[in-house]
């Protein structure tokens, strides 16, 4: 059960208002009338709980579940345990996101600002928004309807923010333009200066970074990461695109829509990443490349060059999968012939 000191629960809910909440059908013999109090993870769902399977690897914990209702996909319904109801999905997982969201609403903004907050008299804030203790927004800044700004975030001379957004504690926006139901993670920096030098015997001249961050609408960006301005052209990320904590994004890079970017990727200067590309932790984009729409990028990857659309590549430098996988079993049959001649 969630801490209820942190989360507020709502319901109970019938299977029937749950499956028009999710999408899912009821399975053989399952009640719409039954009730369901909360949700809860698959090893330890007890009665009254709703649960999820979206993996094989977990086949022997269904088949042992308590859950009251498990979300599964049709292909699984003959495995389900004697008595527990399903709410059959062809994406249980995604259901469940659903249900729990359902289960778990995010709170209504209390409208008001902080007596501790320090707010410009030339900033522009709804009066539905929220602004907490300790936040600063400076002038020229607007905060659109519903939006929160948590306690200790710097809002900049001139930033923008749409409706129904989530600043966290602590993070700073410059030269930012943000769209609507956009989150952004406590300790985030965005609108920076990029990192631009003009080299030289008589030292490094640095180079005016007159670009801004344009955050598109649905983007979520995780705790410390940092995204530099532009250096002339703008930073862009696309809609939908989710950002994880620890990542790195310098100038002129365009992210495009519906992109998943785990952490601690550093994507470097000029870059553009097409729609709907994933890159996994730890790798590394050089600069002035281009990604195209659907890559999928393994995790420790150190991208080179530029990426074809729909390719799937990793190691380091960054080449074709099946490349790659081959590479990786010579070398261990080597390491193996080397080690029993040994």
């Amino acid at each position: 059960m969630a801490d209820p000191r942190f989360f507020t629960r709502a319901g109970p809910f019938t299977l029937h208002q749950l499956a028009e909440v999710t999408g899912a059908t009821l399975g053989p013999d399952a009640s719409g009338d039954l009730v369901v109090a909360d949700v809860m993870p698959l090893a330890t769902a007890g009665e009254g709980h709703l649960s999820f399977i979206d993996n094989r690897k977990y086949l022997d914990a269904f088949r042992t579940a308590k859950a009251s209702a498990i979300l599964a996909a049709p292909a699984l319904a003959a495995q389900a345990p004697k008595g527990t109801a399903l709410l059959l999905s062809d994406d249980p997982y995604r259901a469940f996101a659903m249900a729990a969201a359902h289960f778990y609403p995010r709170p209504p903004v209390e409208p008001g600002i902080h007596a501790g907050a320090h707010v410009a008299p030339g900033a522009d804030i709804s009066p539905s928004s929220r602004i907490e203790a300790g936040a600063v927004v400076q002038d020229g800044a607007v905060i659109g309807p519903r939006s929160q700004i948590g306690p200790g975030a710097v809002i900049d001379r001139g930033v923008t923010i749409g409706a129904d957004c989530v600043i966290g504690a602590g993070v700073v926006l410059q030269y930012c333009v943000v769209g609507d139901r956009v989150i952004v993670h406590p300790g985030v920096r965005a609108g920076q200066d990029g990192f631009g030098f003009a080299p030289g015997a008589a030292g490094h001249l640095k180079v005016p970074q007159l670009g801004r961050v344009v955050i598109e609408s649905d983007v979520e960006i995780g705790a410390n990461t940092t995204i530099d301005r532009g250096a002339g052209p703008d930073t862009v990320i696309g809609a939908g695109t989710k950002i994880d904590n620890l990542v790195q994004i310098a100038h002129n890079v365009r992210i495009g829509r519906g992109c998943i970017i785990v952490s601690l990727v550093g994507i470097s200067g000029s870059t553009h990443i097409d729609d709907f590309v994933m890159i996994g932790g730890q790798a590394g984009v050089a600069g002035h490349l281009t990604i195209g729409k659907g890559v999928r990028i393994a995790a420790q990857s150190g991208v080179m060059r530029d990426v074809p659309p729909g390719a799937t590549i990793g190691g380091s430098p960054a080449k074709d999968r099946r490349e790659w996988m081959r590479e990786l079993a010579t070398l261990s049959r080597m390491a193996k012939k080397k080690g029993d001649e040994g």
